[in-house]
């Protein structure tokens, strides 16, 4: 979690989304990463988080695209997160890495709560301009957090099935049908990428701190902490 913002390194955040900005943005970056070649995360609030990202379109060399992109996944595992946007470090491109590698020592009561919440290993994957569709009506209504919205949680209804749209670091095109959790993590990323946070879309009566989460709301279910809390599942969701 980070400190407080007098605490924090610079963060190279821009709006701008020209070539040269996004350029400039994170040749910054990536010169200042510390020996751990970590970047600071951006947090609420900041501008860029509200930023319509610019498509990667030949902004960074080849061997810049793919420093960036180790270096989001550097950050991203030490966060630890399941996801990272380039915006959540102050660059305004559309670029996300994601990895959930899903934990396989479980007892079963964990076991089951990633059955249902159809959570399966995912990744490394690097994904240049994504988007997204829904493929179902069928939804998911669950607790989801941000590393740029530190210490808190709500819960959000999305599609159960997307069908992502992209490319690859090596510029090979994506399209592909996800579901569960894997669906749920590409479409918290690539709602980034339009300047969109969770919240935006959450039952915000759930909301709640990550120790509230971990103490009241563990559960895949999500309808005990939405008659406790005052909110609705939809119908649509498989809940």
């Amino acid at each position: 979690m980070s400190g407080r913002a007098d605490e924090v390194p610079a963060v190279a955040s821009s709006t701008g989304t020209s070539a040269t900005a996004v350029r400039n943005a994170v040749r910054r970056l990536l010169d200042t990463a510390g020996a751990d070649g970590i970047l600071p995360i951006v947090e609420a609030g900041d501008p860029v988080l509200r930023t319509v990202c610019a498509p990667v379109d030949g902004q960074l060399d080849d061997a810049e695209l793919r420093a960036f992109a180790d270096a989001l996944h550097r950050t991203m595992r030490s966060a630890p997160g399941v996801g990272l946007a380039a915006p959540q470090v102050g660059v305004p491109l559309r670029m996300f890495v994601a990895e959930d590698p899903v934990p396989s020592q479980l007892d079963e009561a964990a076991a089951g709560r990633l059955t249902v919440r159809r959570r399966v290993p995912f990744g490394p994957r690097v994904v240049l301009n994504a988007s997204y569709t829904a493929t179902t009506d069928a939804t998911a209504s669950f607790y989801e957090g941000c590393l740029s919205v530190p210490g808190y949680q709500a819960v959000v209804d999305r599609p159960l099935t997307i069908a992502l749209a992209g490319h690859d670091l090596a510029g090979g095109a994506l399209d592909e049908e996800l579901s569960g959790w894997p669906a749920r993590i590409v479409a918290h990323e690539s709602d980034h990428l339009d300047g969109v946070l969770y919240l935006d879309t959450a039952q915000m009566r759930s909301l709640a701190t990550n120790d509230a989460v971990a103490r009241w709301w563990g559960r895949a279910d999500t309808r005990e902490a939405a008659a406790a809390l005052g909110f609705e599942v939809p119908a649509t969701s498989v809940f």
